[in-house]
């Protein structure tokens, strides 16, 4: 019953990275396209090396896989795949992250990616009308010297962007290591969002806040370790993009049942689901949803609060979250359950922000 009803909820998608959506079936085709020597044999042999204990150790892989990815078709490909993941999962609208600085250190031209996954999306919208929106992200283990030669070669192509983020290998990298580098995409227009709180303490929350001045909070979870930290955050309206498949496969946490995202709505944090790198993580959005509804015994009230946090904090305009609110809205008196909110709601930064970007 529970499963039918998620199966059928109208859901946007905030974490997403394209890269991490490379199911090893495609990445075994465009091996043999670009004739790419991979360190596996079969997709049974990629699929039996995701068993990882850290963010490191997906990190390592994610990176090999990302060596198949050569032509700005390969990217298309890549993305248009996700796209019909969405069409099935009943996703209307996402935000994808993708990572440049993993493709032009391979010698691939930044608009050969762009290019490939924009044509891909632009199809998503004419032909599954799936709505999107497109992050560059910062890898954070690389200095923040070539984060600005990132935004440099970004900039000519801003039309195409909505923000910029930062992920990659949070220990040992704060986001203050960045301060600099998103002022400059702050002053360019661009929203802006950050990794911190999934391994890293609470204070690379803090910093994400003050330092870097984000509108999104991509996972937090470590947040919640800090009253303080949690009170800010519910003061400032912004969201967490909550990945419950990838805390569980990266060991965040040890059991589906010990994760925070009840916690977080209890509290009044305005958590969203999402699926982070679904092809190494074990789920596209239906199962983020199944997984923490079955473990922390989730009501179709809390998933339809899910849901509505999504649409809240993702940076399309306010007409445009209005629509997708009134679908969700329109599912719940379906489902009879109650629609109390107010379709208005948003982030304050990225309704003001919104105005200056294209």
């Amino acid at each position: 019953m529970l499963d039918s009803f998620i199966e059928g909820l109208p859901k946007v998608e905030l974490h997403l990275h394209i890269e991490g959506s490379l199911e090893p079936e495609l990445m075994f085709a465009l091996a043999q396209r670009n004739q790419v020597a991979l360190p596996f044999k079969s997709v049974e042999e990629v699929r039996k090396a995701y068993n990882f204990r850290n963010l490191q150790d997906f990190l390592d892989i994610y990176y090999q896989g990302m060596s198949v990815l050569q032509k700005e078709q390969d990217f298309y490909d890549l993305t248009w795949a996700y796209l019909e993941k969405c069409k099935a999962n009943n996703v209307l609208h996402t935000e994808i992250f993708f990572d440049p600085q993993g493709h032009t250190e391979r010698g691939v031209a930044f608009e050969t990616v762009l290019n490939g996954i924009t044509r891909a999306l632009d199809d998503g919208q004419k032909k599954l009308g799936i709505s999107s929106k497109v992050i560059m992200s910062f890898l954070r283990h690389l200095s923040e010297d070539d984060a600005f030669k990132t935004l440099d070669q970004a900039l000519p192509y801003k039309d195409k962007l909505a923000g910029v983020g930062l992920d990659s290998s949070e220990k040992g990298h704060p986001p203050s290591k960045f301060e600099k580098v998103f002022k400059a995409a702050r002053d360019a227009g661009l929203l802006v969002v950050a990794h911190a709180g999934e391994e890293g303490p609470p204070e690379y929350v803090w910093e994400a806040l003050d330092k870097l001045k984000v509108d999104r909070i991509d996972h937090g979870n470590r947040a919640l370790e800090d009253d303080k930290l949690v009170a800010r955050i519910i003061k400032d309206g912004l969201a967490l993009t909550v990945c419950p498949l990838s805390n569980l496969k990266l060991c965040v946490v040890k059991d589906m049942k010990e994760h925070p995202l009840k916690k977080m709505l209890s509290l009044g944090l305005k958590a969203t689901v999402n699926s982070d790198d679904p092809a190494y993580f074990g789920g596209y959005m239906n199962d983020n949803y199944k997984a923490v509804a079955r473990a922390l015994g989730l009501e179709k009230s809390d998933l339809l609060t899910l849901a509505r946090n999504s649409v809240a904090a993702s940076f399309l305009d306010a007409a445009e979250k209005e629509k997708l609110l009134q679908k969700i809205n329109a599912y719940a008196l379906e489902s009879e359950q109650p629609c109390n909110i107010n379709i208005k709601q948003s982030t304050p930064a990225a309704t003001d922000k919104k105005s200056n970007n294209p």
